[in-house]
């Protein structure tokens, strides 16, 4: 590639020098032509001026005269009369030449008239080129002339000259280009091959020299390029990762909720049919029966329930209302509303709540939510006679509330799976027990939508405490965010 390269620029640069040489040769070829005729026509012309002060008349030149003057003045003479006759001539009969008062002769129409003139033209009696200078005498004029091929031998000589010299110029012109070609053709090589490997996918390449010049600033830009090209590409990779998990999350609900609602569902529609086959008048089973299909059709309205408010938590649908509210009574609420079934199975409630902490910007109603699940939680897994702690403090920008147990502990190997969805340590008991397993993961939602994080702390046959934050200051808040149902518009 490199050496392809190369001579493309040095056939490049050798055009452009060959082009250069032939237009010195042309502009100088003629220039010194021009010089030379010049010269040589202020030659003649004087010498034929000298020539005619030694003439008095054309009729007293002979031959023999005419032809010591031409070999005097290295130049031929022909001395012609007023009316065109040609007197004598040093190279040609006399007798034998034609009328030479023809318009086509310029310079003797110029002498003819009383002033010097001169022409180039090929010769009627000779039939060479020659350059013509007349000037008047009395009765005629004399005319002399030199053949262009004395001209042309020395301007021959001047262009060898100057093409001798212009070629030994142009020798170290194109050392020079071959030494810029050799590294504008690595320079170009580094680059395509950098562009070869983007093209390639290998977009972590880089070009190493990014100087001032042209070609720095050309890998300077292509490295930005690549840049951005491999961000772009990683953050492609990242989004399809992430539809990736969405997509493997998307199929375990459907596979969870298919299956969480394919036994209630089973269970509602045998039991229905066993009614409806006779046993609805059977006094020993028909209340029962039917109670099953009651606690199966509330445990659908719960999974229903939890499906929704986890739906409208995800999507950003469910309205918040952050205000500073008394946490103290929202955690005296909460321990109300579970005290009844607490009792039944002689779980004792205790609070342990700090003094110093009285407030947290949040909405009541979510914050009542994550208490009622978390506690829920907590009575369904504490044995008979066990104690369930409830408790706030204060955390920085946060306060950190907590619901600690007495059961039977979380196994460690499932704490970090404790809050997605359908995930249960006890499929069996959570079921018997009536769980959509779904209530963590609403807390985790829920406490995420304050800005908030939930965690948990648990050993086996010791119990559990789960903690989540809340902000303590409105500064703490989450950035507000629009509502999915207006941003279309």
């Amino acid at each position: 590639m490199t050496a392809r390269i190369f001579f493309k620029l040095i056939a490049g640069v050798f055009c452009l020098l060959l082009v250069a040489l032939v237009t010195v040769d042309f502009f100088t070829t003629r220039v010194a032509r021009d010089a030379y005729v010049r010269t040589l026509a202020d030659q003649l012309t004087g010498k034929a001026r000298l020539l005619a002060l030694d003439m008095d008349a054309p009729g007293r030149v002979d031959g023999a005269r005419v032809r010591a003057l031409a070999q005097a003045g290295a130049a031929r003479v022909t001395v012609i009369r007023a009316d065109g006759g040609v007197v004598a001539d040093s190279q040609a009969d006399a007798a034998r030449m034609e009328n030479h008062r023809t318009p086509n002769r310029k310079e003797l129409m110029a002498a003819f008239a009383g002033r010097a003139g001169q022409d180039i033209r090929t010769s009627a009696t000779l039939h060479v080129p020659f350059l013509y200078v007349a000037v008047p005498i009395p009765g005629g004029a004399v005319r002399l002339a030199e053949p262009l091929s004395l001209i042309d031998g020395q301007v021959a000589q001047v262009r060898t000259r100057i093409l001798e010299s212009t070629a030994m110029a142009f020798l170290p012109a194109i050392l020079l280009a071959a030494v810029l070609a050799r590294w504008i053709s690595r320079r170009f090589a580094t680059i395509m091959s950098h562009a070869v490997e983007l093209a390639r996918g290998n977009f972590r390449a880089r070009l190493a020299d990014t100087g001032n010049s042209e070609f720095g600033q050309l890998a300077l830009t292509l490295n930005e390029t690549a840049e951005n090209l491999q961000s772009t590409v990683e953050q492609l990779q990242r989004e399809h990762i992430e539809l990736e998990k969405l997509e493997r999350i998307r199929k375990d609900f459907v596979i969870n909720v298919s299956h969480e609602l394919r036994t209630p569902l089973a269970s509602i529609q045998g039991y229905t049919e066993t009614l409806m086959d006779g046993a609805l008048h059977d006094p020993d089973h028909n209340m029962r029966f039917l109670g099953i299909i009651r606690h199966n059709a509330e445990r659908l309205a719960r999974l229903t329930e939890d499906l929704l408010t986890l739906s409208r938590i995800e999507q950003k649908r469910q309205n918040l209302e952050f205000e500073p509210r008394n946490i103290q009574a929202l955690i005296g609420q909460a321990i109300e509303q579970v005290r009844p079934i607490a009792e039944k199975t002689e779980i004792r409630l205790v609070s342990a709540l700090d003094p110093a902490v009285t407030e947290a910007w949040c909405d009541d109603e979510a914050v009542s939510q994550v208490f009622s699940n978390l506690l829920d939680n907590a009575i369904k897994y504490t044995p008979r006679g066990g104690t369930i702690t409830v408790g706030v403090r204060p955390a920085g920008q946060f306060v950190e509330a907590w619901v600690s147990d007495t059961g039977a502990g979380i196994p460690s190997e499932d704490l970090p799976r404790l809050f997605e969805r359908f995930y249960r340590v006890d499929k069996a008991r959570s079921r018997e027990l009536g769980g959509t397993g779904l209530g963590l993961s609403i807390v985790k939602h829920l406490v995420a939508s304050h800005n908030g994080v939930v965690r948990v702390e648990s050993h086996v046959n010791r119990g559990s405490t789960f903690f989540f934050t809340l902000p303590a200051e409105e500064a703490a808040l989450p950035a507000p965010q629009l509502n999915p149902e207006f941003t279309a518009s």
